[in-house]
């Protein structure tokens, strides 16, 4: 069965998106954008909330062959373009190929995407999503990227509501710009 797994970006103290959308506060540079090539070579399917989803449309489809695009954004914008999407929303019609709504019973449809052959599948960002998927016992791993940055407020990743989960550290690294990578299998 293929696993998914769940990376994201958050404060030290567990914020992982504020009121206002400002991203400005993470921290991505080339040695973390060569750290997720990897991850993203060992999956062949992604799933987003709505939103990251939109903000995903409104980037990557074009990235590669903007003037100043780099070695990240063409080579994420490829991965990008070729492998199948998947939306969480209740909203959300309107999508382009290689994209599917996931709406209603969210738990047995992605249970049933895990079911397929292929490569790992990747949650990024969509931090609504990623709480919905833990509680329904879909996420496989997380993959914290801790930005060494105390937010105050702002949306928790791990928020009250979430069963407990046991979780078993099966890799980190400490970048050189002081944000910490956790990988947690979440144990069963």
């Amino acid at each position: 069965m293929r696993k998914l797994i769940a990376q994201i970006h958050i404060s030290l103290d567990g914020i992982a998106a504020v009121p206002s959308g400002d991203l400005s506060w993470i921290h991505v540079d080339e040695e973390i954008f060569d750290d997720t090539a990897v991850l993203t070579s060992q999956a062949d399917a992604a799933i987003y909330g709505r939103v990251t989803h939109e903000i995903m449309e409104a980037y990557w489809p074009t990235a590669p062959t903007q003037p100043n695009a780099t070695k990240h954004d063409k080579e994420h914008g490829a991965w990008y373009a070729s492998v199948e999407k998947y939306v969480i929303s209740n909203t959300l019609r309107d999508v382009k190929p290689k994209t599917t709504v996931i709406s209603g019973d969210i738990a047995s449809q992605v249970a049933a995407i895990k079911s397929l052959p292929g490569k790992n599948i990747v949650l990024f960002g969509s931090p609504s999503t990623a709480q919905a998927l833990l509680r329904m016992n879909l996420v496989d791993e997380l993959c914290l990227l801790v930005n060494p940055i105390l937010m105050g407020e702002g949306l928790h990743y791990f928020k009250d509501g979430n069963d407990q989960k046991r979780l078993r550290l099966v890799d980190s690294r400490v970048y050189t710009s002081g944000v910490t990578k956790l990988n947690y299998q979440v144990l069963k």
